[in-house]
């Protein structure tokens, strides 16, 4: 990732190097944008719901499965073979139901986080290129990139989120500043 990054700069300053017009480089928080829109309030309310609602359901399943788990321990002495058996493959085909059922679950969330993010990532997107072209810049990079640092220094007027906020029409909110954390050194041995 670093190499990809890296490899991305030198390409930005070569570009600069050789373009007859001069380069204006900016950067988005685009974490920070989707932080400020009222669509990324909707879309965790929606994923919370779904969450509840598959959870409730595992919930139920589980229930079931430990209740007649239970009520097999109790008889397993005085079962016949037969149903015994026949108890067993039931309970195995619970627990694997079950199994089934949340790895579907998960698999439900991340569609539905697709399809609720699309819009916003393409709305987005779009405004920050937008923005790009209105106010001159060559170039927006990314703040962060999977959680790393593509910009380790950016002076704050390149930085266009508020604006791309402003062009959405959602009034950026001030930010808040937390102390930074402070961190002792080990004593030397």
């Amino acid at each position: 990732m670093r190499k990809l990054v890296l490899l991305v700069v030198l390409g930005m300053t070569a570009a600069v190097a050789h373009a007859q017009a001069p380069v204006k480089v900016g950067y988005a928080d685009v974490d920070y944008i989707f932080a400020q829109m009222p669509e990324s309030k909707q879309v965790d309310a929606e994923l919370k719901s779904l969450q509840t609602q598959l959870k409730n359901q595992s919930d139920t399943k589980v229930q079931e499965f430990q209740k007649k788990l239970a009520d097999y321990q109790a008889n397993i002495n005085t079962m016949l073979e037969p149903v015994r058996v026949n108890t067993e493959r039931e309970l195995q085909q619970l627990q694997q139901n079950i199994e089934k059922f949340q790895q579907d679950a998960q698999t439900t969330i991340q569609n539905k986080q697709t399809q609720l993010m699309d819009p916003i990532y393409k709305k987005v997107g779009k405004n920050i290129e937008e923005t790009a072209k209105e106010n001159g810049f060559s170039f927006i990079l990314n703040q962060q990139i999977g959680g790393l640092d593509v910009i380790l220094y950016g002076d704050e007027k390149m930085d266009i989120s508020d604006l791309v906020l402003k062009k959405m029409g959602v009034t950026p909110k001030p930010a808040t500043t937390t102390a930074p954390a402070t961190t002792t050194p080990a004593p030397k041995k």
